[in-house]
């Protein structure tokens, strides 16, 4: 967001290149008035004099001083500071949408981990409901073992099925812990409890939505457009730059100087007033001639990056098509396992009540009712996370459209008793 709003001042600024510049002086010093006709090429180490050349030189100091002031404004520029602010707002461009791509980075992985956290919650549950189970087994196993009517390695064997099932529960809490520090994270509140309320994506399917926005409104298409843009843009100012620069200026100043054009001094403080004054309005034009071969390679590197960017442009394009095409498959499939993962848990309810009524008859051995209930989690897993693979399939596929409005209005919908 900074970012964005420094992009947006950098318009701003460009836009002041239009206004006159003023610049003001005052100068006092104290120096010897020795003169030397001759010519020294421009530089910033020797000061500059001015006055005639005197017969004789000195050693004794003068007071001088100078003010002024400096008003230049270029009224015309052949296009110049219009094409240098372009490249502002293109920039800006750039910003707003890497901003809004970040938005919805941020969104989706907010989403994504609210739906993981939902699972690893669900898997908690799951897991708790093995180990009642089994430990409902092994305690009846224990029971036949002692009066005999059952080997002791089925109670071992129960044993070991049920700290395993121990084993699997301590994982799920682990994971449904680190989700929750996950999704805490993300909201930006690391170290707070939180809590949610996932009854409705666990109770209800999604349905399919047509995105609001096309493609080419997707922040990455954005980015990849407001570049080419700022590129071009750039070229633009390269095209303006083989011009003359016109400056309209004007000044008024004032010097004082102690020394005396006969090459006497002044006394006390002669030279600290401003003793003379001059104005001046004028037209300063300036052309650099040699600066074209330079232009003309900056120009061809501007044009090899605007093809480079067209060529990203081109590939974001066909990169987020195809996100869309994989997204789209998977909540396809996703639909169609949550339609059939009802059947299997239901006939997985019904093979574990068999085999413990099988065993509990001496029809079936230990393991078979081991192998049941492990179908049964299973199967129980698979149920539980169904729906909620689909609403992260549809996720996906908001995200891939690059406008998750209409999945969270979804999302949001209130539930029968809940929300």
């Amino acid at each position: 967001m900074e970012r964005a709003l420094a992009s947006k001042e950098g318009v701003s600024l460009s836009r002041t290149t239009y206004l006159p510049r003023t610049d003001l002086l005052w100068q006092s010093d104290r120096a010897t008035r020795n003169n030397i006709f001759g010519l020294l090429l421009p530089q910033s180490v020797v000061p500059s004099i001015s006055g005639p050349v005197l017969s004789s030189t000195s050693d004794r100091g003068v007071w001088g001083s100078a003010a002024g002031i400096l008003v230049s404004w270029e009224p015309f520029d052949f296009g110049y500071r219009g094409a240098n602010v372009e490249v502002a707002k293109a920039a800006q461009s750039r910003a707003n949408a890497e901003l809004s791509l970040t938005k919805l980075d941020v969104a989706g992985a907010v989403g994504d981990a609210f739906l993981r956290l939902a699972a690893a919650q669900q898997q908690v549950q799951v897991a708790e409901a093995d180990v009642d189970r089994r430990q409902v087994l092994s305690t009846s196993v224990h029971a036949l073992v002692r009066e005999e009517l059952r080997p002791g390695a089925d109670a071992s064997r129960a044993d070991a099925e049920l700290a395993a099932a121990k084993i699997q529960l301590i994982r799920a809490q682990e994971v449904e812990r680190e989700s929750v520090a996950t999704f805490a994270e993300l909201l930006g509140i690391s170290g707070t409890k939180v809590a949610i309320d996932a009854h409705y994506v666990l109770t209800t399917s999604p349905t399919p939505y047509a995105s609001r926005i096309g493609l080419a409104d997707h922040p990455s298409v954005l980015i990849a457009t407001s570049t080419l843009f700022e590129t071009k843009a750039r070229e633009n100012v390269l095209s303006k730059s083989y011009y003359p620069r016109f400056n309209l200026q004007g000044s008024f100043s004032g010097r004082g100087s102690g020394a005396n054009p006969d090459g006497t001094f002044g006394t006390g403080t002669d030279g600290l007033d401003l003793m003379r004054h001059n104005w001046a309005v004028g037209l300063t034009a300036t052309f650099s001639v040699l600066d074209f071969p330079s232009l003309h390679f900056k120009k061809q590197i501007e044009q090899s990056n605007e093809r480079a960017q067209r060529a990203d442009y081109d590939k974001t394009v066909q990169t987020l098509t195809a996100q869309i095409e994989r997204t789209k498959a998977a909540y396809d499939s996703a639909v169609l396992i949550s339609q059939n993962t009802p059947i299997e848990l239901e006939a997985a309810r019904l093979g574990e009540t068999q085999a413990k009524a099988r065993y509990q008859a001496a029809l079936a051995p230990i393991i078979e009712v081991a192998e049941a209930q492990r179908l049964l989690v299973q199967a129980e897993i698979e149920d539980n996370l169904a729906r909620l693979t689909v609403w992260r399939a549809l996720l996906g596929e908001a995200l891939a459209q690059g406008d998750l409005q209409p999945f969270l209005e979804l999302a949001r919908k209130p539930a029968s008793g809940g929300q």
